[in-house]
């Protein structure tokens, strides 16, 4: 345990406190950043709509996992952070698709 963790008895309640509000702020800001990563996805659909080329781009998804895993310092682990990525490349890749077949539903 780290000298910022180690609370005694009596600061503990307080302690625990403090983290998950600090934890919660946490969650707001990653909430924010992958709402904004879903909108940039879906800018990307438009644009491969354009160029006519499809949403899953194989080369692309492993160039972004591979980035990740660098990038992770820990305490997660690359092969977590890994994990993590692929869930949020299938949803963006499914917000890019809904947003195709709107765009698509509403122009034809």
């Amino acid at each position: 345990m780290n000298s910022r963790c180690a609370a005694s008895q009596e600061q503990a309640p307080r302690e625990l406190v403090r983290l998950r509000e600090a934890i919660d702020r946490v969650d707001e800001v990653l909430v924010r950043l992958l709402n904004q990563r879903a909108r940039y996805a879906i800018e990307i659909g438009q644009i491969k709509g354009l160029l006519q080329v499809p949403v899953y781009s194989p080369d692309r998804e492993k160039q972004v996992l591979c980035n990740v895993e660098q990038w992770s310092e820990g305490p997660l682990d690359a092969v977590t952070v890994r994990r993590l990525f692929e869930r949020i490349i299938d949803e963006s890749r499914r917000v890019e698709r809904e947003a195709t077949r709107q765009r698509d539903a509403s122009s034809g």
